[in-house]
């Protein structure tokens, strides 16, 4: 019996990863690749790793010299299951026509990643967030049609030099946002499903819920499932509360933080957080902070309660949660800002320094993301 048992943990281990992915949890770092620190990936037993490569930026040099390229391989190296998203941004021009000289630009990029991390990544994701990387006048069929294209360049690549189905990565089609809005349920997002649908190379898509309730996410689920295919399943590479944490920015401050600390009684929720990126606070000052806000404090189960939604399903293969604070989550912080620093497993930049110099954790994510690794 030990002996069948040991052979059939042995076949488990040897699948691909996306095999192994049935609802997991992983770390999101979006572009900044810069701040993969092996020891917060250590620290909170994450097994998946995503980061998304802006194609664009390969025209400044070899692709394979790319942080995002070099820095997924390298975690890839290390053993972890890793998603690379490909990022083609057009929200600030006109959507370029499928048979132009600027596809056939994107294709050329494509071409050069393609060949350094097909079979060495888990997860190939084709587009990242196409319709808010784009302008809503150009949700068009040739929109479509655009990306329809990149995703059959990949689909051969990996037929012709990965052994298809056989390779170690899986494809996935870019993320739909904001369908609990019906403006973003359209003839276009229903075609970008009917195409994943048709495809069976794809195994699924991306979503990405940036929402202010948990249950504005089962829109997303109610619109996609009964679009797909039995056999595939959907990622969710971005997830997050970030718009009612912005709802609270202008809030009082806590008064007895105030008290403690001797901020001004009339001061603002964005005003502590600024202060915190111009001198980073103590663990347990951010702590306080944030427990004694009660909009925040009452929300420190989202992330256990929202994969509680995306597993019960039974379709999630993997999710990726903001992991660290990034560098375009700080710049001129102010009342109106985004406050994406707030997901962040990992406060490295509203918090000082642990003593070996790596990252603190946010008290109210840690302990449940390191739950939901032992599914």
């Amino acid at each position: 019996m030990r002996k069948l048992l040991a052979i059939g943990a042995a076949a488990l281990l040897s699948l691909p990863g996306a095999a192994l992915a049935q609802g997991a949890l992983g770390a999101n770092y979006n572009e900044h690749f810069e701040d993969v620190d092996y020891r917060d990936l250590q620290k909170s037993d994450t097994q998946w790793v995503r980061i998304f490569l802006p194609m664009f930026q390969l025209d400044r040099g070899p692709a394979a010299d790319h942080g995002a390229v070099k820095t997924i391989l390298d975690v890839a190296s290390h053993g972890y299951k890793t998603v690379l998203t490909l990022k083609f941004p057009y929200n600030r021009v006109a959507f370029p026509k499928a048979d132009s000289e600027t596809f056939r630009k994107d294709l050329a990029r494509l071409e050069a990643v393609l060949p350094l991390v097909m079979g060495k990544v888990d997860i190939l994701v084709i587009g990242n967030e196409p319709f808010i990387e784009s302008r809503q006048q150009d949700w068009n069929p040739n929109f479509n049609a655009y990306y329809e294209a990149l995703a059959k360049a990949a689909i051969q690549y990996r037929a012709e030099h990965c052994g298809g189905s056989a390779c170690k990565t899986h494809l996935y089609m870019g993320a739909l946002n904001q369908t609990q809005n019906p403006v973003w349920r359209n003839k276009t997002t229903d075609r970008w499903l009917a195409f994943i649908q048709q495809t069976p190379e794809l195994e699924g898509l991306d979503i990405h819920p940036h929402i202010t309730t948990i249950e504005e996410s089962k829109a997303f689920l109610d619109y996609i499932l009964p679009r797909m295919r039995s056999d595939q399943k959907f990622l969710v590479l971005e997830f997050s509360l970030v718009w009612w944490w912005k709802q609270h920015l202008k809030d009082p401050v806590p008064a007895a933080f105030a008290a403690k600390y001797g901020a001004p009684a009339n001061a603002q929720t964005w005003q502590v957080i600024k202060a915190a990126l111009e001198t980073p606070f103590s663990k347990p000052q951010w702590d306080e902070f944030l427990s004694q806000s009660p909009w925040f404090e009452s929300r420190k189960h989202y992330l256990r309660n929202q994969m509680k939604l995306f597993r019960d399903t039974g379709r999630l293969a993997v999710a990726t949660y903001g992991f660290k604070q990034g560098s375009s989550m700080v710049n001129n912080f102010g009342p109106d800002s985004t406050p994406w620093l707030l997901n962040s497993v990992f406060a490295g930049r509203t918090v000082k320094p642990n003593a070996d110099g790596s990252s603190a954790f946010n008290y109210a994510w840690i302990d449940d993301y390191k739950a939901l690794q032992k599914k």
